[in-house]
């Protein structure tokens, strides 16, 4: 099956279009199979899975199962372990979404059965021995440094937390999101993936072209070497949480795609 990238250009249509996206995903099945309804959301370092709420709201109210993994950040290991124990809950075939370093848990995790596809939103998706750091020098980010504690966790200095992580959000949640970060532990940073899941699923790609914690540069070649569709947009680092967009007029139930016989017609984009 052939893979699919996008580019974005508005910075405030995240994820109203990150929806949209993951529904394409669902839907872009072969037309031999039945649409995928099940889709697992995992989320990225420093934050927890309420903020993929905008997206959730919009899927379920599209007719999908959507399930949001709270993973630990304590290890890729049990990040891994703990978006299987949500893979092994679903009825059917699901659409597995990662978000920033949450694409790190789903190439390691996405080699589960019930998954037919992965979706990384601005999301890193390393190759068999990579490690998340393994491009930190080659693809710098624009980010100012993490903070560490004293037993191997690091975070956002909260001070910096708006600008690097948040740019597009109103600035008392992103003032509430730094200060309810989830520490991370260093190790997720250096632990080498196994099994990437790309290299055997189908798999999507939405680049933000305005992240400051992944270098752009850095997506748009994890999704040219993955072969993934791909969609660009001037997004920050956490497209899952952003504001509602006011030009791309992009949603769920405005998808070039029929659900029923996936084959792809115009977009709508009216700017």
């Amino acid at each position: 099956m052939a893979k699919q990238i996008m580019t974005f250009n508005n910075l405030k249509n995240s994820f109203v279009s990150a929806a949209a996206f993951l529904v394409l995903a669902g839907t872009a099945v072969p037309v031999s199979a039945a649409p995928v309804k099940n889709i697992v959301l995992v989320h990225g370092a420093f934050v927890d899975g309420s903020g993929w709420k905008p997206v959730y709201d919009i899927l379920v109210k599209d007719g999908y199962s959507v399930t949001v993994v709270q993973e630990p950040l304590t290890s890729l290991e049990e990040d891994v372990a703990a978006t299987k124990r949500i893979l092994d809950r679903q009825t059917g075939a699901c659409i597995l979404v990662g978000h920033s370093y949450g694409g790190a848990v789903i190439t390691e995790a996405g080699n589960d059965s019930h998954v037919a596809g992965l979706v990384y939103i601005a999301a890193l998706a390393p190759d068999e021995g990579e490690t998340v750091a393994t491009y930190g020098k080659k693809f710098p980010n624009s980010a100012k440094p993490l903070v560490k504690t004293s037993d191997g966790f690091v975070f956002l200095d909260p001070a910096n937390f708006p600008a690097d992580f948040a740019a597009d959000l109103p600035r008392e949640q992103a003032e509430f999101m730094a200060h309810s970060q989830m520490l991370t532990a260093v190790k997720v940073f250096t632990t080498p993936i196994t099994n990437p899941a790309w290299k055997l699923k189908p798999s999507w790609y939405l680049v933000a072209t305005a992240d400051k914690t992944i270098n752009p540069d850095l997506e748009r070649m994890y999704a040219e070497r993955a072969h993934s569709h791909k969609v660009r947009r001037r997004e920050p680092a956490t497209p899952s949480t952003s504001r509602t967009p006011r030009k791309w007029r992009l949603s769920s139930r405005r998808l070039p795609i029929n659900p029923v016989s996936p084959t792809l017609t115009s977009l709508d984009r009216s700017e």
